[in-house]
């Protein structure tokens, strides 16, 4: 079993950052592929971002380039770095552990889940 908590969620304007970190404990941390997904009010959960056991990072296509996934493996903490925020990211946030699948692209499926933290975007 690995238990996740999400921090860093709030309110920001458009074209602010704000930076998630994700906590895991329980089983080693360092053998999980790790990432990030949103659920928007009225839709389905997506992907947004993971970061393998050996630090390749792959995003969904409308953050690349101003969202950025790191870990830190000795505090056990998986991160996501927000730029350049748009109102279209307003979603709860949510931490994953899991493996990594290729389909059109790379993304996570998800083993383990956190409880979530909302960003809201204004414009």
């Amino acid at each position: 079993q690995v238990q996740l908590e999400e921090s860093g969620g709030g309110k920001v304007q458009a074209g602010g950052s704000l930076r998630l970190s994700c906590a895991a404990s329980g089983r080693t941390f360092s053998n999980y592929h790790m990432g990030w997904f949103r659920q928007a009010p009225g839709k389905e959960r997506e992907f947004v971002a993971a970061i393998s056991i050996y630090g390749s990072t792959f995003y969904v296509d409308s953050v690349r380039g101003r969202f950025t996934i790191s870990r830190d493996n000795a505090k056990n903490t998986v991160y996501l770095q927000m730029n350049s925020l748009k109102p279209e990211d307003t979603a709860v946030y949510y931490c994953a552990a899991g493996s990594l699948r290729y389909g059109t692209t790379w993304y996570l499926v998800g083993d383990y889940w956190g409880q979530g933290t909302q960003v809201t975007v204004s414009s």
